[in-house]
């Protein structure tokens, strides 16, 4: 058997350990989570991972060989990613998710920060607020299959993580001077 265990094969003292925020287990394993790239203590206060998504390992310096971050909030191992990566983490978190709904909350919560810290360190180093990076990301998916796509407009707003028609139609206009129906008209060639 290897070093660690492979994804899924958590043992149930293990996943107990994590569920109920064990510091006893501390120095035992550490985990980490497939979906978040990101590993913890035990005793960390995140959110539940699935436990498909957990992978054990014995310590920092083998999550980290194998492509993981340590967490903000409990900083395994004594390690704390940098600022930089943290927000770029999340910017990729919202690039991949942005269907789901987002607020500053769950985002903290998945990627183990205060919703403080993190609306201050990613406007800081990326230069927009989580909130505008998400609309950012769901204006430009709306603009391109406005493009490409004979979806209806509220296809569309469902299909970006904005159900409500009403909410997507103002802020695509706020977002880029149109109504989707005007994009698609004018990217479109005057077609409608």
């Amino acid at each position: 058997m290897s070093s660690h265990q492979q994804f899924g094969q958590i043992t149930d003292e293990q996943w107990e350990a994590i569920t109920h925020n064990d510091a006893r287990f501390d120095e035992i394993f550490i985990y980490a989570v497939k979906s978040t790239g990101i590993f913890c203590r035990p005793s960390c206060k995140s959110r539940d991972p699935k436990k498909e998504n957990v992978h054990i390992f014995n310590n920092a310096t083998e999550a980290i060989a194998d492509g993981f971050r340590p967490c903000k909030r409990c900083k395994p191992g004594g390690l704390r990613l940098p600022d930089e990566e943290w927000a770029f983490l999340i910017g990729e978190y919202i690039d991949e998710h942005f269907r789901e709904p987002l607020t500053l909350e769950i985002l903290a919560d998945m990627c183990h920060g205060s919703p403080y810290h993190l609306q201050r360190t990613f406007k800081r180093i990326i230069g927009l607020t989580p909130v505008e990076y998400i609309q950012k990301v769901r204006i430009t998916k709306a603009m391109y299959e406005l493009t490409v796509t004979d979806k209806s407009v509220s296809e569309i707003g469902q299909s970006v993580g904005l159900s409500n028609l009403s909410y997507f139609i103002t802020l695509f206009k706020m977002k880029t001077g149109q109504t989707p129906k005007q994009y698609r008209k004018t990217s479109n060639g005057g077609a409608d």
